[in-house]
């Protein structure tokens, strides 16, 4: 088992420090892919090296972008950790082994985002997840240090992982040599149980999800003609374009779907911009 599919996410990390203590983590709990967005610190300095110990092939792997949205794009499936409470949210949060299983079993490239060491993420970059972490904590002092949140949630992975593996295992049948009579004669003929073939791949491969970069640009889209409409101000169009994401990624979305939610909006936009005057309006007028 593997989790290759698996992006680790850190927004604007400020430390070198943390930066290589990170990629120690991913080192220990099997995970190699990562992106730093807009670092604010050099990932491969001495103080990130030191950090890292033997991980330093993964400092020199690291991928460097200047927005989230780079770093998400290819990823079907979004996780964000925050510290922020529910109750300003207004957005469920789940305990880390509570949610992650639910990037383990995607077949399909996803991301666990990580916020500043300072101030976590912004409700903006909340918005690009479907599912929000929170990891448990004492009210005494809730704040965790970066590189040991990522330890929690690559420790929980790792485990759910390894659970899953050893689950399929003991599913597999196996026969029981020691139960087989040595006395049989030759002339007894084993009864022969006819093999089922297996199912195609075809029939049973999920349908592929959505990407968050073919979202974003569905949710630009939606924007722009929700403004353009009257439904959406601008001084509230980013706190209801939240819901809206929110609503579309509960309903994991196929790329055939969202073209057909464009096609909509773009059929709604053309019937706007060539709407005929209504019969008898230059006579009222």
């Amino acid at each position: 088992m593997s989790l290759s599919h698996i992006r680790i996410v850190l927004v604007e990390p400020a430390g070198a420090l943390n930066v290589g203590s990170v990629a120690r983590v991913l080192k220990n709990f099997g995970l190699q892919q990562w992106v730093l967005v807009n670092p604010q610190c050099d990932p491969w300095g001495e103080e990130a090296r030191r950090m890292a110990v033997h991980a330093s092939d993964l400092l020199e792997r690291t991928t460097i972008v200047s927005t989230l949205s780079d770093a998400l794009v290819g990823c079907a499936r979004v996780i964000a950790t925050t510290g922020i409470d529910r109750t300003t949210l207004n957005v469920p949060l789940e305990p880390p082994r509570q949610a992650l299983p639910w990037l383990i079993e995607a077949q399909q490239p996803v991301a666990l985002i990580f916020g500043r060491e300072d101030r976590g993420l912004t409700r903006t970059e909340l918005n690009y997840a479907h599912r929000l972490v929170q990891v448990p904590t004492s009210s005494d002092y809730a704040s965790l240090n970066l590189a040991q949140a990522v330890a929690i949630c690559c420790y929980e992975l790792a485990c759910q992982n390894q659970a899953d593996h050893t689950s399929r295992l003991a599913a597999v049948p196996t026969v029981n040599l020691s139960s087989i009579d040595q006395r049989l004669t030759p002339q007894i003929t084993p009864q022969i149980t006819p093999q089922i073939p297996p199912l195609t791949r075809e029939a049973t491969a999920p349908e592929a999800l959505a990407t968050i970069d073919v979202l974003d640009a569905y949710y630009h889209q939606l924007e722009t003609l929700l403004l353009q409409i009257g439904y959406l101000y601008p001084h509230t169009a980013a706190q209801r374009m939240a819901k809206f994401r929110r609503l579309f990624g509960r309903a994991q979305l196929s790329p055939q779907e969202v073209a057909m939610l464009r096609g909509i909006l773009s059929q709604m936009t053309w019937a706007l911009q060539h709407r005929s005057t209504p019969s008898g309006a230059d006579k009222r007028a």
